[in-house]
């Protein structure tokens, strides 16, 4: 992101920052100025995060543990920037969707979301500050996709969680808005999508002719938690290409 878009002083919470899109949204933070908590339920990777930028405070929690959220998340804060990123992808055809594989999606992709949103957003509301929150959708909210039967569905749900989000925390100044990528080349994304038939029939899609990279991510999102985007709430960024479109 462009160096003049500085979060100096503002503290921020990233959740699914272990890896991908989440630890690089935890970096630029960090380096823009911001005081980031990065969540994730691999301690590991939160070890190698705070190596790599020393900075970055970590919580190490399974955002499906509701009474260990509630507890952790609320004694990191306050916070003025949310990015819900954290999400877990089941595919199963529909015929072969199972209970566990539901639950576990809707406990991640949508109730954490919730429920972060919610401890965060009071405290906002109490310490009577402005904020701004950015959920991790997917182009697969709008879009059937095979085998997506319950990310595509909990996704959709996210978006307009995200909706009722800006219109009850508009109020309060806080802004909520998503980011719906096309397929990102994180390494799992790389590993996903490295069969040359399978990305082909999907890149074919997509007018701009490839996938996103995560710097594009990256950067929507901290667009969106600055106050160059003091007027957008309740919207949500494509960054898909044009896949929708086509």
């Amino acid at each position: 992101m462009e160096a003049h878009l500085s979060f100096r002083g503002r503290r921020a919470l990233v959740t699914g920052a272990g890896k991908g899109i989440g630890r690089a949204v935890a970096v630029a933070l960090s380096r823009a100025g911001a005081r980031v908590t990065a969540l994730s339920r691999t301690a590991a990777d939160l070890e190698s995060l705070a190596r790599e930028c020393p900075g970055i405070e970590t919580l190490c929690l399974d955002l499906a543990d509701w009474e260990a959220v509630e507890a952790a998340v609320g004694a990191a804060g306050p916070f003025e920037l949310l990015v819900n990123n954290a999400a877990v992808a089941e595919l199963q055809a529909f015929l072969e969707v199972t209970r566990s594989a539901l639950q576990r999606s809707l406990d991640v992709n949508f109730g954490a979301v919730l429920h972060v949103s919610q401890i965060v957003a009071r405290q906002m509301v109490a310490q009577g500050v402005p904020g701004a929150i950015v959920n991790v959708s997917s182009q697969a909210s709008k879009r059937a996709l095979r085998d997506h039967a319950v990310y595509c569905s909990t996704k959709s749900a996210l978006d307009m969680l995200s909706k009722v989000m800006a219109m009850e925390l508009g109020p309060h100044k806080i802004r909520v808005n998503t980011v719906n990528p096309t397929v990102v080349m994180t390494d799992m994304g790389r590993i996903n999508w490295s069969d040359p038939q399978k990305s082909a029939a999907m890149i074919d899609r997509i007018p701009l002719g490839k996938f996103a990279e995560v710097d594009d991510v990256v950067n929507s999102i901290l667009f969106l938690l600055s106050d160059k985007s003091a007027m957008t709430t309740g919207s949500s960024l494509m960054i898909d290409g044009g896949f929708l479109v086509s």
